[in-house]
C-alpha cells in the first residue's frame, strides 16, 4: 500500500474496528482488500464506511468525525443529464413549398429544378438562393 501522507491512519483503524466488530461482513472486508491494494477509497465507499462504524458501539467519536472530514473534502461527481441534440440542419419547408408550386406550373424550370435537386441533398441553400425562388414565386405564380 501506498500512503499518500505519514501518520496515522483512521481509515484503516476504522476498518480494523469493523472487521473486529463483525469479521463475517462482506462488505468491510472488500473495503479492506480495496484500501490495501489501491491505497484509497472512493468518496461513496468512505460513506458507507461510515454508516458501517456509526452502528459500532466501542468506536471513539474522533474518528468518525475525523472519517466525516475526510468525506466532506472529497468532491461530488454528479454525473450530468444529457442534453437533446438538436439536428444541425433544419429543412426550410417554406422554400421547398415554394419550389413545388412552381414546378408543379412549370415543371422544366431548369433553375428550381437545380435548386430542388440541391434542396433534396441536405445541401443548404443560401440566403440569395432563397431570395430567388421567392422572386421566381413571385413573377410566376401570382
Amino acid at each position: 500500500m501506498i500512503k499518500k501522507k505519514p501518520g496515522i491512519d483512521i481509515i484503516d483503524k476504522i476498518l480494523d474496528a469493523c472487521y473486529k466488530h463483525n469479521p463475517d461482513a462482506l462488505f468491510i472486508m472488500s473495503l479492506m482488500h480495496q484500501y490495501e491494494e489501491r491505497g484509497g477509497l472512493s468518496k461513496k465507499q468512505l460513506e458507507g464506511l461510515f454508516l458501517k462504524a456509526q452502528k459500532v458501539t466501542d468506536m471513539p467519536q474522533s474518528w468518525l468525525a475525523t472519517l466525516e472530514a475526510e468525506i466532506l473534502k472529497r468532491p461530488n461527481r454528479d454525473k450530468t443529464v444529457a442534453t437533446e441534440i438538436k439536428p444541425l440542419y433544419e429543412k426550410d419547408v417554406v422554400s421547398e413549398k415554394l419550389m413545388h408550386e412552381i414546378l408543379a406550373k412549370y415543371p422544366q424550370h431548369k433553375r428550381v429544378v437545380f435548386l430542388l435537386s440541391k434542396f433534396s441533398n441536405n445541401e443548404i441553400l443560401s440566403v440569395d438562393e432563397k431570395k430567388e425562388i421567392e422572386k421566381f414565386h413571385k413573377l410566376l405564380i401570382k
